[in-house]
């Protein structure tokens, strides 16, 4: 019997009212916008049926279709908060698909914020998800750098450990790092889930997940001033690789 190929949807979530940085979806990086590598990485993977970008706005829209993304239909504002769940936008994004006729077994969160995710990355995951059986989704991690074993939370001028699982005698706030436990952290590259646990079960992630370990510099997101100083710094000297555009880049109205 021939196995069904399964297909994919990549979603690109780019809501337009980010507060620390303005606009960091669409903030200049080495000459394009920053939504413009993830797009890039997406199509160049050959892995999704279809590239996505879910947005409130429609100048957002227009930069996406530029770079070959689509934007079908713009994301309603009162699924666009600053605190607004990503299960809410994903669910209707989703169903609105659905209800177009455009059905997918499963759906890869792709954040515009991390530029460095190649589209090798992308079929590295994918490859892994569809190799792994009995799992709901797949989810972006990389070993921490600040591990949650020496952090405390303050109660009335007093401390009591985060994690209060280390030994007595050898408490983990008082150990080496090489001696702690291995605590890994998520990233913004990427998830891939069945369309299943949204549909059906309302989650993003379901309950059984499986690791995608990062390399290098494919979890970097950039989300503050820092984190864009970094950005530019490692794209001059050659320490991270972006996706390749080929098109020319699009101006913003600003830039005109």
């Amino acid at each position: 019997m021939v196995k069904k190929q399964l297909t994919i949807v990549g979603l690109i979530p780019a809501r337009a009212g980010s507060k620390r940085v303005p606009d960091k979806n669409i903030r200049s990086l080495a000459g394009h916008p920053v939504m413009a590598y993830t797009i890039a990485a997406a199509l160049e993977s050959e892995v999704f049926s279809d590239v996505i970008v879910s947005t409130d706005s429609e100048q957002y829209a227009e930069i996406a279709r530029y770079y070959g993304a689509e934007v079908p239909f713009l994301r309603p504002s009162e699924l666009a908060g600053d605190i607004s769940p990503d299960i809410e936008w994903l669910e209707y994004t989703l169903k609105k698909l659905e209800e177009d006729g455009r059905q997918y077994d499963c759906f890869s969160i792709l954040r515009p914020t991390s530029p460095f995710r190649l589209p090798e990355t992308i079929q590295r995951a994918w490859q892994a998800f569809l190799k792994e059986e009995g799992v709901d989704s797949l989810r972006a991690v990389e070993k921490c750098q600040q591990h949650p074993g020496k952090m405390w939370v303050i109660r009335r001028n007093r401390m009591i450990p985060l994690l209060p699982l280390s030994p007595s005698e050898q408490p983990w706030h008082s150990s080496q790092y090489q001696a702690l436990p291995e605590v890994y952290v998520q990233n913004a590259s990427l998830e891939i889930a069945w369309t299943r646990v949204v549909l059906k079960e309302r989650t993003i992630a379901g309950t059984v997940l499986m690791p995608f370990l990062t390399e290098g510099y494919e979890g970097f997101d950039v989300n503050n001033p820092y984190d864009w100083n970094l950005a530019e710094h490692l794209v001059t000297n050659g320490d991270a690789l972006l996706p390749v555009i080929s098109k020319s880049p699009y101006l913003i109205k600003e830039d005109l």
